[in-house]
C-alpha cells in the first residue's frame, strides 16, 4: 500500500465519549510503571513537542476544538471509529479530560499540527489502562484533507519512539475494523502484526462491529529502527 493511502480512521475504543465522562474530575496520580528508563522529564506534567519536517505533535489546546470538530466529525473520517464528540464544546470537554488523564499518568494525546499551520487536525493517543502494565493501546485519526501527505507515517514513528523509549512500554495494541482498509494498511506498514479478530468489540449507534487486533512490540520497533539505520549507512 502506498504511503498516500495510509491516512487512518481508528482510535482506542474507550478514549472518548460525548458524555459526562468529560466532566471535571480530580487528578490523583497513579504510580508510574516500574519498567523503562528513568527520565529527567515527567510527561505527566506536560507533553514535550515532537517536531518533524511535515508536522508537529504537541499537547492539545482548547483552541484546537474548532479545527478538530471540523476535521474529525465528517462521515468519511469517523465511520470506523468510536463516535467522536459532535460539537466544539464536546471537543473542549475532551481536551480538558485528556489533560486530567495525562496528569494522572493514564493517557497521552498528541495533537497533529501540519507544518506551517497552528491548529491540530488529527490525534495520536496512547491509553495506559492498568497501572504498572507494560502493554498499552494506541490509536490515531487524521482529517481527510491530510490523507496522502505522509503526515501519518511521520507522526506514527515519533509516537512509537515516544511510547517505547520514554514511556518504557513493551507492547502496543491497536484495533481496526476489517473494512477499514486504510487503517489496517497503515498498521501493517508501521510494522504491527495482526494477531486476532475481536468479535463485536466496537459499538456504533447500536451496531456491533468486529475489530482486528494488531500488536507491535518494543523489540519489533528497535529491529525496524536498526534496519533503517543500516540501510542509511549502506
Amino acid at each position: 500500500m502506498a504511503e498516500g493511502r495510509t491516512a487512518v480512521e481508528m482510535m482506542p475504543h474507550h478514549a472518548w465519549h460525548d458524555r459526562a465522562e468529560f466532566e471535571a474530575r480530580g487528578v490523583e496520580r497513579v504510580p508510574l510503571p516500574t519498567f523503562g528508563p528513568a527520565l529527567p522529564h515527567d510527561w505527566r506534567d506536560g507533553l514535550r513537542t515532537l517536531t518533524g519536517p511535515l508536522c508537529t505533535l504537541r499537547e492539545l489546546k482548547l483552541e484546537d476544538a474548532p479545527s478538530l470538530c471540523a476535521e474529525l466529525t465528517p462521515e468519511e473520517v469517523s465511520r470506523f471509529i468510536s463516535p467522536p464528540p459532535t460539537s466544539v464544546e464536546g471537543f473542549e470537554a475532551f481536551i480538558t479530560w485528556a489533560h486530567q488523564q495525562r496528569a494522572r499518568g493514564r493517557y497521552v494525546c498528541f495533537g497533529v499540527v501540519p507544518a506551517g499551520q497552528t491548529a491540530a487536525v488529527g490525534l495520536f493517543q496512547v491509553c495506559l489502562p492498568e497501572p504498572g502494565s507494560a502493554t498499552a493501546e494506541w490509536g490515531f485519526v487524521l482529517g481527510s484533507s491530510y490523507w496522502g501527505t505522509g503526515i501519518f507515517m511521520e507522526g506514527a514513528r515519533r509516537v512509537l519512539d515516544f511510547a517505547f523509549r520514554q514511556l518504557g512500554l513493551e507492547r502496543l495494541e491497536a484495533r481496526a475494523v476489517p473494512q477499514n482498509g486504510r487503517g489496517n494498511g497503515a498498521l501493517r506498514k508501521i510494522g504491527a502484526r495482526r494477531v486476532g479478530l475481536l468479535r463485536g468489540s466496537l459499538e456504533r449507534f447500536g451496531e456491533r462491529l468486529d475489530q482486528a487486533l494488531w500488536i507491535i512490540t518494543g523489540r519489533d520497533w528497535w529491529d525496524a529502527v536498526r534496519g533503517k539505520k543500516r540501510e542509511t549507512v549502506h
